[in-house]
C-alpha cells in the first residue's frame, strides 16, 4: 500500500503543475520519496517535476506507446517510491479522440483515484454542479477529494468548501491567489538561473500547500495498492525486456545539456539494454565520445546557437563521424544542429552549425505540433511534434518516409535519411521498440 493518484482538473490553465510541484516538495520535506509522471508527451513540465522531486519524471501516454507498457513504466519506476504523483494533461476528460489518451483514461488503467484542482477564483456556488458532473460521468474514474486554487479570502473559501461538500465530494483544501507564482515559458530552457527561481517558487508553494491543505487526509484518500493490479507478471519477477547479448553491445553517445533535453526517461531506458551510456555536451563542451551510436535529442539549440557555432572541434567531429558511415539519431533541435545553420528570429544573425544535413533553420512565431506517426524499415514511430521554427526543403533523395497525424492524414513532416543519419522534426518515442533496426 502507498499514496497513489492522480491531480487533474476542470479545465487546462487551472495550475495542475504548480500545484504537483508544490505537493511533491512537501512530501519531500517529511523525509518521503516521491516518483513522479506526466500524462501526455509534454517535455517541459516533466523536467519542472523532476526538479521539485529530484527524481526524474516519466511520462505516460497512451498514444506514444501501449497499456501494456505504460502499466510496466508506472510499476518499475513506482516500485522503490513512497508515494506516486501523476500530472494530468488538461482536463481531466479530454484525450485526442474522446476520453481516448485522456487523464482520466490512465486513472482508469493504472487504478488510481484523482484528486481535483479546481481554479476557484471567479467561481461562486455553482461550482458544485461541475464538481458532481465529474464525480458521476465516468463511475470508473474515482474522483477522492478537491482543492480550490486562487481563493481570495477565507470567506470565498468556506463559501466554495459548502459547494464541494453539496457536491458529495471531500474537500482537501486550497491554494491562495498569487499573481508571483508562474512557470517558465514552454520555449524556455531548464537553466541554472531557472532552477534557482523555481527552487524559490516551489518554497513558497509548499509552504501554502503546508498551511492551507488537509495532506494527511489527501494521503489517506489516496492509499491504495500496489502494483497496477493488471499487469501480470509483475516487473520485480520477471525482466519484459530484450537482453542485449554483451558480445554484441555498442557505445551509445547522447548529447544532453541546457539545449538539448527533450529526452523520454524510457527511451534512455531502452538505449541502455543496447550497451554503454556517455552523455556529451554540446554548449559547454568540444569532445565527442567514441561512439557506434549517437543521439541528438531536441531541445532549444537556438537559444544556444552562438556556443555551439564555436565548437568547431566538436563539430568537425560529428561531420567526419557523419561521412564514415556512422549512425546517428537525430530529433528536431538535435536535427538542426546537424544543418547547415540557425537563425534565432527571422531577418536575425544565421549560425553555422554542422554543415552535414542540406537544412538551414529559422524560428518563427508559429507553431508546429500535433501527436505523428510514420513507419520506416518495418519500425513504427510513434510521436510528437512541437516546433516553432521552419527550414527549406531538403531534396528529394535525402526524405526516407512522411509521417502522418492521429487521423492518418499525411502531415509534411519528413524522415531524412543521409547515410547512416535519420533525422526529423518529430520527438519520438521508441521505449517500447527495437530503435536500431531502424538502420536494418
Amino acid at each position: 500500500m502507498k499514496p497513489q493518484f492522480l491531480i487533474s482538473s476542470i479545465g487546462p490553465g487551472n495550475g495542475k503543475t504548480i500545484f504537483a510541484m508544490g505537493l511533491i516538495h512537501t512530501l519531500r520535506k517529511r523525509g518521503m520519496k516521491v516518483q513522479p509522471y506526466k500524462c501526455g508527451p509534454e517535455i517541459t513540465d516533466t523536467q519542472l517535476l523532476t526538479l521539485s522531486a529530484d527524481n526524474e519524471a516519466v511520462n505516460l501516454d497512451e498514444w506514444l506507446t501501449t497499456y501494456t507498457h505504460i502499466q510496466h513504466t508506472y510499476n518499475k519506476y513506482g516500485e522503490k517510491a513512497d508515494a506516486c504523483i501523476i500530472e494530468g494533461n488538461g482536463a481531466l476528460f479530454d484525450g485526442y479522440k474522446r476520453m481516448q489518451g485522456s487523464s482520466a483514461e490512465i486513472a482508469k488503467l493504472l487504478n488510481v483515484p484523482v484528486v481535483l484542482l479546481v481554479n476557484a477564483r471567479m467561481a461562486g456556488y455553482s461550482i458544485a454542479s461541475i464538481i458532481y458532473g465529474f464525480k458521476h460521468f465516468h463511475p470508473q474514474v474515482k474522483i477522492v477529494g478537491v482543492v480550490f486554487n486562487q481563493i481570495t479570502s477565507s470567506a470565498h473559501y468556506s463559501y466554495l468548501k459548502e459547494a464541494c461538500f453539496d457536491a458529495g465530494v471531500d474537500c482537501l483544501g486550497y491554494l491562495p491567489y498569487n499573481a508571483e507564482f508562474k512557470l517558465p515559458s514552454k520555449h524556455s530552457s531548464i537553466t541554472l538561473t531557472t532552477k534557482r527561481t523555481m527552487d524559490t517558487q516551489i518554497n513558497l508553494i509548499a509552504d501554502d500547500i503546508e498551511k492551507n491543505i488537509n495532506i494527511n487526509r489527501l494521503l489517506m484518500n489516496c492509499n491504495r495498492n500496489f502494483p497496477c493490479q493488471y499487469t501480470l507478471p509483475y516487473c520485480s519477477d520477471i525482466e519484459t525486456e530484450t537482453v542485449i547479448p554483451t558480445s554484441q553491445q555498442i557505445k551509445i553517445a547522447i548529447a544532453r545539456d541546457p539545449a538539448f533535453n527533450f529526452i523520454y526517461k524510457e527511451n534512455i531506458a531502452r538505449l541502455s539494454i543496447y550497451g554503454k551510456i556517455t552523455y556529451f555536451s554540446p554548449v559547454y563542451g568540444s569532445d565527442l565520445p567514441e561512439a557506434d551510436l549517437i543521439y541528438l535529442p531536441g531541445g532549444y539549440p537556438e537559444l544556444f546557437a552562438r556556443q555551439l557555432h564555436r565548437r568547431h572541434k566538436l563539430k568537425n567531429a560529428l561531420k567526419e563521424y557523419a561521412e564514415i558511415g556512422g549512425k546517428i539519431l537525430a530529433e528536431c533541435g538535435g536535427m538542426a544542429f546537424l544543418g547547415r545553420s540557425i537563425t534565432a528570429k527571422e531577418g536575425g544573425t544565421s549560425y553555422e552549425m554542422c554543415n552535414i544535413l542540406p537544412l538551414d533553420f529559422t524560428i518563427n512565431s508559429k507553431l508546429n505540433s500535433g501527436y505523428r506517426k510514420m513507419t520506416y524499415n518495418g519500425v513504427e514511430l510513434r510521436g510528437y511534434e512541437f516546433h516553432y521554427s521552419v527550414t527549406n526543403n531538403a531534396e528529394n533523395s535525402l526524405i526516407a518516409t512522411q509521417a502522418t497525424n492521429i487521423k492518418g492524414t499525411n502531415v509534411d513532416l519528413p524522415l531524412y535519411r543521409y547515410k547512416n543519419i535519420i533525422a526529423s522534426y518529430g520527438h519520438w518515442y521508441w521505449g517500447d521498440k527495437d530503435i536500431l533496426d531502424l538502420w536494418k
